[in-house]
């Protein structure tokens, strides 16, 4: 039988960053994660150990090497180059500071703790990720600030009207005005609209991730009435489960996981709360305002409120080392700050704000000193677990919340108060905090304050006699959110952008959590604006946005190849054409699971490690040090860092799990009960109607048909009385593993 194995064929973005004015310096691809990774681990690490004997600013480099560039570490000094990118037990540097080697050792005053050292590892086992090194600017801060308001993402939103267009008839919504602008001006010509029976798929999967039944197929298909889509658009975001699919984007961002990382990854029982409360807030449409106030502040704008609460979550979710000796305290704190900080910055301003920890930012104008003043407005913020009511009538949960702990005050018997640092954020020379200069007063970043206002603009009045909080994250969370004074523009920029990119596979700006200098320019700068403008204007109601989008012309195209067009536009970066999109880990499982019937819909509660549970794969419990197989194949994120676009690899492990994972096969055998039954031809076309929502052509038909009876006698050759069975189990899987099984489109 000749079938269409998927990981053949696949289609993916490579995103390219480069600056202008060093044409000299090859552009290089910049990994935003794997550079997220070493500006918050790797710098403070190497310029509190290591730069006092090997950097530029050393009189004479020991041994001739420089630590403070990837030139410097990947030439070497006197022993060689340091690393070997991907290979940490051939590193120079990681042989050094393991003491592997007497002659090498380093620090030479101490070894490094077991934390440090496992960063470094896992650090080269990433390829030794970090931003190109550039010249040292001569310019001033505030010139440089002056000119990095200049940049697009910067600027204040532009209130524009859809273009004129000579294609008007093509045009259902003002989002296909501007796509269709840039498409003329292009020479380019869009596709038609996709039949009913794809376009019924593709909104299933992009809404609530799961595919639709033929029954519903069937009746979109039937339904003559001219806002039919519009209803079924309707009834999706309306689902709990539209909640559930949309959730898990936001989790990528927010580097969810319930476990603390490094060696010891000890859980954390109480964090799905917070996974709960973003599911929940999808589905109650909450504004995206108070979606962001809430995990910045949610304890602090509204105390009373469980889910206000849980949703704090946000700000713990990182990693966090459990095992510290009393000299590691400190720079672990600071570490979690940075946490903090860097993961803010970048989900909801798409900003690498964490760069400017040890240097002012190398390319967006952010001095460090705007890094510290952020910082401080989690000076006293802790995690902690308090019992909370999350449900009307509900029983109280254990929950994992991140407030203010003040130094004065005591959580329990055996709390003697809380150490020195936590009274106060210090601006630290080059990250260390053994090199304090100061205190760092609460602020924000100044690109983003237009009138002059300080911090204090932006505070909430404390209410007489509260002393639990300082209301310094209010104010952050008021400031994010101001579209006059504040950085609400450019917040709102990031999340309509986060949701076109989910749409359309690659998003009008394709570097989601990067929209500096470093990122990739909009393909439709226009369209960005009128989008978030559009978003702001409406009280930032993400259903409404999700609606504006999908009853689209260009959302509703036909994915038809044209390779004249292509030749114009290979990446279809205008949207010609819808371009076929390979569905995420999530919904690959949770697809198998609804075809075979074996899918358990319920929702909310603690997650499981069981790689066959059978809840949809959001109720996975994410332990850093102990992914499930079947996800990280299908290129789950390791939950470290904010993801804003995962990678999308097609490697042979992904066919070969499909065609002999025993949890395939156990999915594979609910979907052949399923069909169990029915006439073999009959359930030949029921079984591709479920899988894919089409009926089989003719020649697949047949071809069907025989594969059921070679397959049907070899089992009995081989001994088996249910080869008919077998047989039908081995049709249902082959399906599994074919490419429209997990493409959309």
């Amino acid at each position: 039988m000749r079938m269409r194995w998927m990981g053949l064929v696949t289609s993916g973005w490579v995103i390219l960053a480069g600056l202008s004015g060093f044409a000299a310096e090859p552009a290089q691809p910049l990994n935003p994660e794997g550079v997220a990774f070493y500006e918050r681990n790797i710098r403070p690490l190497l310029a509190a150990h290591c730069y006092k004997c090997h950097s530029h600013q050393s009189k004479s480099p020991r041994g001739g090497l420089l630590l403070d560039s990837s030139a410097g570490w990947t030439k070497g000094g006197d022993s060689g180059p340091a690393l070997i990118p991907g290979d940490p037990d051939k590193s120079l540097l990681i042989r050094a500071v393991r003491g592997s080697d007497d002659q090498l050792q380093m620090p030479p005053k101490g070894k490094l703790s077991d934390k440090d050292i496992a960063l470094l590892v896992q650090w080269v086992k990433m390829g030794a990720p970090s931003p190109r090194d550039l010249p040292a600017s001569s310019k001033d801060p505030s010139s440089l600030l002056e000119a990095g308001r200049k940049h697009w993402a910067f600027q204040p939103l532009r209130r524009l009207s859809p273009p004129a267009v000579r294609q008007t008839q093509w045009c259902r919504t003002p989002i296909d005005r501007f796509i269709l602008a840039k498409l003329e001006e292009q020479g380019l010509t869009p596709n038609p609209p996709a039949e009913r029976r794809v376009l019924i798929r593709r909104v299933f999967f992009d809404l609530i991730g799961l595919p639709p039944t033929p029954e519903e197929i069937d009746a979109f298909v039937a339904d003559p009435s001219p806002d039919a889509y519009e209803r079924l658009i309707d009834r999706l975001l309306a689902s709990p489960h539209y909640g559930e699919r949309w959730a898990r984007h936001w989790l990528d961002v927010a580097r969810f996981a319930e476990s603390h990382g490094y060696e010891q990854d000890y859980d954390r029982p109480y964090a799905y709360p917070y996974r709960d409360f973003v599911i929940r807030a999808f589905n109650a449409d909450m504004p995206y305002d108070q979606f962001v106030r809430w995990q910045i502040a949610g304890d602090e704008l509204a105390p009373n409120d469980p889910l206000a609460m849980a949703a704090t979550g946000f700000l713990g979710a990182g990693p966090f080392p459990t095992q510290l000796t009393e000299a590691e305290f400190e720079r672990a704190r600071y570490d979690e700050l940075d946490d903090m900080t860097t993961t803010t910055g970048v989900a909801f301003l798409g900003l690498s704000v964490g760069c400017a920890r040890c240097h002012d930012h190398k390319f967006d104008p952010i001095p460090s000193r705007d890094y510290y003043r952020l910082a401080a407005a989690f000076t006293t913020t802790i995690r902690s677990d308090i019992d909370l009511t999350l449900e009307v009538g509900g029983k109280p949960t254990r929950v994992q919340v991140t407030s203010e702990g003040l130094p004065h005050q005591k959580h329990n018997a055996d709390d003697r108060g809380y150490p020195h640092f936590y009274s106060a954020t210090y601006f630290l020379h080059r990250g260390d905090p053994s090199q304090k200069r100061g205190v760092a007063a609460p602020g924000f970043l100044q690109v983003l304050m237009r009138t002059g206002k300080d911090e204090t603009y932006w505070r909430v009045p404390r209410p007489q006699g509260w002393t639990r909080t300082s209301f310094r994250r209010s104010a952050l969370a008021q400031w994010l959110t101001d579209v006059d004074n504040g950085a609400g523009h450019l917040a709102a920029r990031v999340m309509v952008n986060r949701l076109w990119q989910h749409h359309f596979g690659r998003g009008l700006v394709a570097t989601p959590n990067d929209f500096g200098t470093q990122g990739e320019h909009p393909t439709h700068p226009e369209l960005l604006d009128w989008l978030a403008a559009d978003l702001i204007d409406h009280g930032w109601r993400l259903k409404r946005l999700h609606k504006r989008i999908l009853t689209s012309a260009v959302y509703m195209q036909n994915n038809q190849y044209d390779e004249a067009r292509a030749a114009r536009d290979r990446s279809n970066a205008y949207l010609w054409r819808r371009s076929p999109r390979r569905l995420e880990a999530e919904p690959i499982r949770d697809a198998m699971l609804a075809v075979s019937g074996l899918l358990d819909t319920r929702m909310y509660g603690a997650g499981s490690l069981d790689p066959a549970m059978r809840r949809r794969s959001i109720y996975f419990f994410i332990k850093r040090s102990q992914l499930i197989p079947l996800m990280l194949l299908f290129d789950w994120p390791e939950h470290l860092v904010s993801i804003g676009q995962r990678s999308q690899t097609v490697i042979a492990p992904q066919a070969l799990a499909l065609l002999n994972g025993p949890l395939t096969r156990q999915y594979a055998e609910g979907f052949a009960q399923r069909l169990s039954g029915l006439p073999l031809a009959k359930a030949v076309a029921r079984g591709y109607v479920l899988a894919f929502g089409r009926a089989p052509t003719e020649a697949e038909l047949q071809c069907s048909l025989q594969f059921l009876s070679r397959q049907s006698a070899a089992h009995r050759q081989a001994g088996r009385t249910d080869g008919d069975r077998l047989a039908l189990v081995d049709f249902c899987q082959a399906l599994f593993c074919m490419n429209e099984f997990i493409y959309v489109d």
